[in-house]
């Protein structure tokens, strides 16, 4: 039977929103995210809403992750884990999607950065998760 590391995964699912905050912000990627995805900043959506279920689906896949990367198995080999299922699971998953939706590139590298960043995130504090 898999394990998941709960704990682990709730503080991996925690620190994706220090990425993910600068990441949208208009400081790094926000406007052009914005615009590559014809979205508007005027009517963002209920906050709570939104990012309770943002953590929510962020504990869900931390929490697979674990599965893949028990405690005490350390920085490197978690976080080229981590690096290799966001990049080659996620992000080529959001561009199969992009493809059909007709969705520019840029929203695909601005959105499958940040999951492969998020899945990094994931390996490392899982990574560094004591046996």
């Amino acid at each position: 039977m898999l394990e998941v590391n709960l704990l682990g995964a709730v503080v991996a699912a925690l620190a994706t929103f220090l990425i993910g905050g600068p990441w949208y912000s208009n400081a790094l990627f926000g406007e052009r995210w914005r615009k590559a995805m014809s979205v508007s900043d005027a009517k963002p959506g209920h906050p709570a809403k939104i990012f309770g279920l943002a953590y929510l689906f962020s504990l869900i896949a931390a929490g697979f992750l674990s599965t893949l990367i028990p405690p005490g198995t350390g920085v490197l080999p978690g976080l080229q884990t981590g690096v290799l299922v966001g990049l080659c699971v996620v992000a080529t998953s959001f561009g199969v999607n992009y493809m059909f939706a007709n969705r520019p590139a840029a929203a695909l590298l601005i959105d499958g950065g940040y999951h492969v960043a998020q899945f990094a995130a994931f390996g490392l504090v899982l990574g560094l998760w004591p046996s």
